[in-house]
Order: structure tokens, then sequence, then C-alpha cells
């Protein structure tokens, strides 16, 4: 099978072709990225000279160059996006462009080429806050920001493709991802740095928002079975059933880096904030999948990963990034 996978240079896109180049040797991926701020050559760097893969710099709103790469290829993987809830909420223009507008320009070369299928990847938060129960593929969507709103609106954009031109699209919609690669802004890659740093960790509100973790290897595995073998005009849950509290989850990483609680630093809530998700997976696990890392287990393994990484994330701590933290959090 050959796929273009966009997005491929960020967190899950790097992880999902270094996924699929292992898991099938027969398979080959072009890559094509924008490589925005979190998007990362040196996520693949051990696999640029794969003669299987192949990097295309480019933007997936650029119809013409989405036509030119997708020709040929037997699948479309979307991973391209922009999926920050703080960023969201300073350029949301960026993300309705990418989120919804780039959702269409793959549609419309899927739908010209005639391409055999486009996976859409999605999250959890389109679905809304959950206070009791979990979230079905079924339920209503109530995005409370504006990426969990670009997200849904790209959602929906690719079933009424599949209603009105059977366009043969897929959607996964996953829980929050953690692992290696992931850029310093979320949650679990910037606490556990700033504890590297004795930097103070910045716990929004009481800290009793609750997320369902899923660790980015699992979800590869399921994203990689709905692509083979996902049921078109289909959407597919993958959560990883081990709900955290925020505060729970902050002791959590202060106790594994060695870091006191003395670190965490109480700052005001954002905008839209919703308090818990949770997904009912049980239709992706009908596929054959079912989660093999416990949470435990999978997050002292990142952690190790980013001590052992420093060279890899520092970097991406200078400059724009702290800019950004400075305005988000009130520190530089």
């Amino acid at each position: 099978m050959k796929l273009l996978v966009t997005g491929g240079c960020g967190f899950i896109g790097s992880n999902f072709i270094r996924h699929v180049l292992g898991a099938h040797p027969e398979d080959r991926v072009v890559n094509l990225d924008r490589l925005t701020y979190a998007g990362n050559p040196a996520n693949l760097a051990d696999v640029e000279g794969d003669t299987r893969y192949a990097f295309v710099h480019g933007d997936i709103c650029d119809a013409a160059l989405v036509r030119d790469v997708a020709r040929g290829v037997d699948a479309v993987v979307n991973l391209a996006a922009s999926t920050h809830v703080d960023r969201s909420l300073m350029e949301p223009d960026e993300f309705l462009r990418t989120d919804v507008f780039g959702v269409f320009t793959l549609l419309e070369a899927v739908r010209d080429l005639k391409i055999p299928r486009l996976l859409h990847i999605s999250t959890d938060e389109v679905y809304g806050s959950v206070e009791h129960g979990s979230s079905r593929e079924g339920d209503a969507l109530r995005p409370s920001n504006p990426y969990s709103a670009s997200k849904a609106g790209g959602d929906l954009l690719a079933l009424a493709y599949w209603q009105t031109h059977r366009v043969p699209v897929v959607i996964t919609r996953s829980s929050n991802n953690f692992g290696p690669f992931q850029y310093p802004e979320k949650v679990i890659p910037l606490f556990v740095t700033n504890a590297l740093e004795d930097t103070p960790l910045p716990l929004y509100g009481d800290g009793r928002n609750v997320r369902d973790w899923l660790y980015v290897l699992d979800n590869c595995a399921a994203i990689d079975l709905v692509l083979r073998r996902g049921k078109d005009g289909e959407v597919y849950n993958i959560g990883g059933g081990h709900e955290v509290e925020n505060v729970v989850l902050t002791r959590q990483i202060l106790r594994l880096t060695g870091k006191p609680e003395t670190l965490i630093q109480p700052v005001r809530d954002r905008p839209g904030h919703d308090r818990r998700y949770a997904l009912d997976s049980k239709k992706v696990q009908q596929l054959g999948w079912a989660p093999r890392h416990a949470f435990a287990a999978a997050l002292e393994a990142t952690v190790a990963w980013y001590r052992e990484h420093e060279a890899w994330w520092r970097p991406l701590k200078s400059g724009e990034f702290r800019a950004y933290y400075a305005r988000q959090y009130g520190r530089g």
C-alpha cells in the first residue's frame, strides 16, 4: 500500500509513519507537512534513509500540490491539524484554515483522483464535556472552543462528502495522546520538561478536570487497523480507558521526575475548558484493537524518553515557545 500521510512530522504523525514502516515492510509513505512550529523533521530522522519514505514540504490547503502528491496513492491519512486549545483562543483563523479548509482540499483531491480511502484523524473534544458515561460515535457534537469546533467542522464536512459524493472517508476520534516526540506545549511534555528544568508547572483551575489518556503507539495501531479494516462513512472512537484528574497526573509526573509538589503553580482556568472527556471504544475493539500499554508504565517510559532526549526538546523551548509561554502563563 502507498500512503499519503499529511502532518507526518508532528507528534502522532511521526509515530504513525514509524509504525507503518515497521509493521508493513511492503508499504510506502509520502509525508506532506507544512512544518509549522510543531512539525519537526527531527521526529523522523531515523527513517530519512528508508527508500520507502519520502518527504514533501507543503500545505494541505494548496490544492495543486495536494493533487500532485496524492496521485497514485492507495489512501490518504490526514494528521495535519492545528490542535492546541490555548492557541485556538488566540488565533482561531489558523485553526479554521487547516482543520476545515484543509480537509475540504483533501476531500476534493480524493474525490477527483478516485483514491480508495481517506482516513481523517479527529479528537474526543468534538463531543464536548461529558458529565457521566462515555461518548459514542453517534452522539451529538458539542465543541466548546475554536479548536474543537474546527475539528468538528472538518468531521462533518468529511461525512457530508461521504453522503453526497460517496467519497470513501473514515474518521477516528481519539482521547488525549501522550508519548515521545510530543511538542512541549501539551500538558504531559510541558510538565515533564518544566519539572526537569525546576520550572513551575501551571495547573489550570482546581486541577480536577479529567482526561482519558492514550499512549500514542496504541493510537497508531488503532489508526492502522481502521485504515485497513474500517468501513466507509463510519466513525471510530479510540480511547485509552484510563481517566485521570489533571492534579493527580501532575503529582505522578513530579514523582517520576523526583521533583517536589511545590513546583505546582495554580493558574486561572482557561475559557471553554471542558471538565471531562470519555470515549466508548467498543466499535474499534470489535475490529480487534485493544490498548497494549498500561498507563503507569507508558507514563514512566514517556518521562524517561524526555529525560534522555534533552537535546530534542530544549531547542523547542526557546525563542517563540518562551514568548508564548510568557503570554499564556505570565512567566518567561
